[in-house]
Order: structure tokens, then sequence, then C-alpha cells
């Protein structure tokens, strides 16, 4: 029955993350770079606000847009940290992680004969989002521009099938962030444009250098964009599930008919626990900042001492490391798991434009790193 199946599900295949994650978890003695999960637990206070809603029966449906003093908290969030606006009542929509936050966007604003521009290399969960809609992604090559998607790069590719523009910053998997400037650029270059703006800001709480700027705070584009948050890296609640998009109203009452039909509501309880998380919580994320930041520092010196040409990172808990040869980048990780015993994730995961790059993630205590860059070293001597 497998041929009646539908043709582009048929089609797509597993994230190269994921591929490259279970080929290699069941060697023995793997040391594992490779998965993007922050490595803190969910801070006590959250995990115990999770619990008192267990014990005070907080198990029914929310509304479908998530419970109302969320939405509230997020709107305070939003505007305390990254001066947006959008009304709690019916400009927020809590959704289960960003990952769903992102699929019921794609699937409210694209037709069938729609092109979606994705920088490239980008994480790979977009493509088969923008497929599965019926539109078509097209990939910008970023690499010899600093690995950025700036408006000169957009007006070059832009064209009448242009519905919408995503933009993922700090990167996966690069950690690389747009500054203000460069959003304002492309703000003025996409307004009044029939073209929406996907911001993908999962990272925006861990940015190193300077303070992340979402591309909501530019009045001349706030009605064509769209803002996808979530708390799974700023508070270390990947399995909690909660992300949420923030979007005017004019969009919002559309997209939130495919978060109904799609989920009804995300989970009462991590709903709870997330109200505790950003109300009580703002800090928790400047604890873990500071860490990967140190972690950040120590990789890019112990690559540059190996002579190994990274990416330096301006957030999230990536670095991108070129290839010192001319081996595919699967090859090369495949050698590292089996000589080395030491896995990063093929650049080739993130389009045909991370070919020739690994992916390391610092989302791992020092000593883990240490170890990881140790065997890296050998490797590379022998």
């Amino acid at each position: 029955m497998e041929h009646l199946l539908n043709d582009t599900v048929r089609g797509l295949e597993i994230s190269g993350i994921r591929k490259f994650f279970n080929l290699v978890g069941d060697q023995k003695d793997i040391l594992s770079l490779t998965i993007g999960q922050p490595d803190f637990q969910t801070p006590a206070h959250i995990k115990e606000a999770a619990k008192q809603a267990l014990d005070q029966n907080h198990t029914q449906y929310t509304p479908n847009a998530g419970l109302l003093d969320l939405r509230k908290a997020i709107s305070d969030f939003v505007q305390s940290n990254y001066q947006l606006s959008y009304r709690p009542e019916d400009e927020v929509i809590v959704t289960v992680g960003a990952s769903q936050a992102i699929d019921i966007t794609l699937r409210s604003i694209l037709s069938p004969g729609d092109e979606v521009i994705l920088p490239g290399p980008v994480y790979p969960g977009y493509e088969p989002l923008i497929r599965l809609a019926g539109a078509t992604p097209k990939y910008i090559d970023t690499r010899t521009n600093g690995f950025k998607l700036t408006a000169d790069l957009l007006k070059e590719n832009l064209t009448s099938k242009t519905k919408c523009i995503i933009l993922s910053y700090p990167s996966n998997p690069t950690g690389v962030t747009l500054s203000k400037e460069e959003l304002q650029e492309i703000a003025d270059l996409i307004s009044g444009r029939d073209t929406f703006i996907l911001a993908d800001e999962i990272y925006s709480e861990l940015t190193y250098e300077r303070n992340h700027t979402s591309i909501g705070i530019f009045e001349q584009v706030r009605k064509q964009t769209l803002i996808v948050q979530g708390l799974s890296k700023s508070h270390s609640m990947t399995g909690f599930r909660i992300g949420y998009l923030l979007a005017p109203k004019e969009i919002q009452q559309h997209v939130l008919k495919v978060h109904q039909y799609n989920v009804s509501c995300p989970t009462s309880i991590s709903q709870y626990a997330a109200l505790e998380a950003l109300t009580e919580g703002k800090s928790d994320p400047v604890v873990m900042k500071n860490a990967y930041k140190e972690r950040r520092n120590y990789v890019l010196k112990r690559l540059e001492q190996m002579n190994m040409e990274a990416v330096a990172p301006d957030g999230a808990f990536y670095v991108f490391v070129k290839i010192p040869t001319n081996e595919k980048s699967f090859e090369f990780a495949m050698r590292l798991v089996n000589e080395a015993k030491l896995a990063f994730v093929p650049g080739d995961a993130f389009s045909k434009f991370g070919e020739g790059y690994l992916r390391l993630s610092y989302a791992y205590e020092m000593s883990v790193l240490e170890e990881g860059l140790n065997r890296l070293e050998q490797f590379l001597n022998q």
C-alpha cells in the first residue's frame, strides 16, 4: 500500500542531523558532538511549577491559542527583551515547540507554485514543510557573504513568485546572526511587497557580543512578518515542547485555524511551566549563555591551534568547521567516527551549500568538549 501514499511525503527524507546521529548512535565509545540540545537541566523552579500544575489538576484543554496568562507573559517578555508589541488576546499563539509554529505558518501562507527563499546552509527542517505545503524552496548561497542572507543577496533572487523569506538567526548551523543595520536594509527592501518574512528567532536569548534584534521592530514590515520563538533553547525545556508565534491579528486569525485542527492546544502542564519560566525565570538564560560563550571561545581557540578554519558564531551553540581535505563532508565525518570515535554532523545535512563543512555542537560540558577536540587533534596529526 506504500505506493498509495502522498507522493511528497514518500519523497521526503529523515533530517540529515538525525540520520547521522542514528547511524553512529549504536557504535561503542563514540563521543558525539552532534545534537543541538542544551546540556543544562531545566531550572528547578520551572519543574516545580509543572508538578504544581499536575497537583492542582490543570490537566484539561486550554484555549486553542494557549493560556491567556501565558500569552500575556509572552507579550510582556518580548516587549521587555526585544521591544516587540503583540497583543496577547489575538496576536500570540502558543505552539507545540517552534517546529509546529513554523509548520502552521507555512501551511497558512503558502500555495502551490509559491517560492520560499532560504539561506544556504540552513537548518534542514524548513524544506520538507515548504514542500508539504506545495511550494518550492529556493536556496541562496551565503558562503561568500559571511553566511548571512542580506538585502544585497535578496535583491538578486526576488521574483513575482517569492511568497516568503525565511530568516533564521542566530543561525543553525553557523551561529551567525544579523545586525540591526542589516535587518533594516532587508525591511526596507521587502516593505510593500506581496512577500512574508518568517523570522525564526529561537536562539535569540543566546547571543554573545550584542543583544538580539528582531526584524519585528521595523514597522514598515510588521504586517508581513511572523516571528517564531520558544523556550527549548533559552530555558533548556526541549521536552516541554513550548514555542510561540507572533504575528498581526489579520494573519493570526487564519493561522489559528490551522493550529486548532492540527493540535487543538499545547500541553496544559507545559504551558504552566512556561508561564513560570517567562515570569520568574527571566535570568535563567544568562547562566547558560555565559557558559556557552566560554565554551565557544575554547572551541575556537583549539580549532585555530589545529589550523582548522571555522565560522566564529555570534550566538546559538554551534561552530561550522571547514574540512581540511577535499573529501565530501559525509565521508570525512565517517572517517572521524571510525578512526577517532568522534561524531560531528556532516555539513551537507544543511543543504548542498554546507558541503565541505562539519557542524560541531558545544552544548556539552567542558570536559566532553576537551576530550572531543583532543580526539580531533590526534586524528589530524595522524
